[in-house]
């Protein structure tokens, strides 16, 4: 059972098409391909409900600190009791991540990813001290390779980037006090100080990672300081050059210009001196004027520049936002479950059908039979599912013997139940969900 660093553990078909794929293989007979739909619905069912629970306590606990809530607290919790629900709150996302097949992506990763060279090459920064210690979140699921065909220096020039098919950022900002202390304006911020924020997006570039946090900041780098930088110095140190050693002289000539020349005499602005400065002047003024309109164009090429980047800005956020704050949690409510589902359906397909494995050698074979039907890798997470249909326990022949969807024997060769007995296990584990009844 080999452990992949760059394979993903997402399943990219959905459940049904899972469910036809394994039929169309002709591995069951008619009857037996009906009694595999048939377990399939209701064990689908089954997890369906046990995650119903999990969307519940997600929702319960992100109610405190929802900064899209249009309900009311009836009995607001204390700040103990809030952040334990937060805490909470945080412990059962990060698990629905993981059982989504998301991938975690640290604060560290996320600096690296910052560094990269974007399509529109601005400085921007992300200040993770405004978030909460331990309320920053990054998870990804599916990495792809994009390229884009751009022109530079007359030139076309291929660019490829990596792309996150799914990208989940959860993240609370530390409160008023915080900012307040940065001098930074209420009316300035687009999120709320000490509010947690969950997004969910589609197809984002890795060098765009950055323009998903709210606290974004823009500025030059270092090659738009020195096309802006150098010109404008170049108009300025001329002038003071000049000036400098007439600084007296200069002051004349501002006087013989405002009030005339009687009064710039004595600072030795007389009619002669005039028509020699005059000519000089001119050529420092013009020299001024062309290296500043210089350092002006250049700005405004930072400007414009900006603006595309805002225009990505709000075109990431509009076209590939796909949920926020609380409809997330239902996605990844909805997701992990799915995930779920297929995965233990291939599992049980795959024993039912193919003999007797290890949970190694089962691993291997699903993700053997991804490439070869598929040419698609992936990394499958046989361990969790093993444990999973350990735990599912129940009543079968009658009620007469209890015993778990799969076991695992000393050899460590895995079994699952026949079809028929797996459906009586998951009809009794169904109708004990709930035991009011107890006469």
């Amino acid at each position: 059972m080999a452990s992949y660093q760059d394979r993903q553990s997402f399943i990219p078909f959905r459940r049904q098409d899972i469910i036809e794929i394994c039929l169309r293989e002709g591995k069951l007979t008619p009857p037996e391909a009906e009694q595999f739909r048939s377990f399939a619905e209701i064990f689908t069912a089954y997890v369906h409900f046990d995650y119903q629970k999990t969307l519940e306590n997600l929702k319960n606990n992100f109610a405190p600190i929802d900064p899209d809530a249009d309900t009311r607290h009836f009995e607001p919790p204390s700040a103990l009791v809030a952040g334990q629900m937060e805490t909470s709150l945080i412990q059962d996302f990060t698990k629905t991540l993981k059982n989504a097949n998301y991938k975690p992506l640290s604060e560290e990763d996320l600096k690296a990813a910052f560094q990269q060279d974007s399509l529109i090459p601005l400085k921007t920064d992300v200040d993770f001290n405004d978030f909460e210690d331990g309320r920053m979140l990054f998870y990804h699921r599916g990495l792809t390779r994009d390229t884009v065909v751009l022109r530079k220096f007359l030139k076309k020039k291929e660019f490829s980037f990596d792309v996150f098919e799914r990208v989940v950022l959860l993240i609370k900002f530390k409160g008023t006090d915080h900012f307040k202390q940065k001098k930074k304006k209420q009316e300035s911020q687009n999120f709320t100080p000490g509010k947690l924020y969950v997004y969910l997006y589609k197809k984002i570039p890795k060098y765009d990672l950055d323009i998903l946090f709210p606290n974004v900041n823009i500025s030059m780098t270092w090659k738009d300081l020195l096309r802006f930088g150098i010109p404008a110095i170049s108009a300025i140190v001329p002038i003071i050059l000049k000036a400098l050693p007439n600084l007296i002289l200069i002051t004349g000539v501002i006087l013989y210009f405002a009030i005339g020349p009687g009064a710039a005499e004595k600072w030795g602005a007389t009619d002669e001196t005039m028509k020699n400065l005059l000519p000089i002047i001119t050529a420092i003024l013009s020299l001024g004027f062309v290296v500043g309109s210089y350092a002006v164009k250049q700005y405004l090429n930072y400007k414009n520049k900006r603006l595309k980047f805002l225009k990505n800005v709000t075109d990431t956020l509009f076209f590939k936002n796909i949920d926020c704050n609380g409809g997330v949690l239902h996605r990844l409510v909805d997701e992990a479950e799915e995930e779920e589902c297929k995965e233990v359906l291939l599992v049980y397909y795959f024993l039912l059908t193919r003999g007797e494995f290890t949970r190694e050698k089962l691993d291997d074979e699903i993700e053997k039979w991804f490439e070869e039907k598929f040419q698609t890798s992936i990394d499958f997470n046989i361990d969790r599912v093993v444990e999973r249909l350990q735990n599912i326990r129940g009543k079968v022949n009658g009620g007469r013997e209890e015993a778990s969807l799969l076991t695992i024997q000393s050899n460590g060769i895995c079994r699952v139940l026949p079809l028929v007995v797996s459906k009586e296990l998951i009809d009794y584990v169904w109708d004990n969900l709930f035991n009011y009844n107890k006469t």
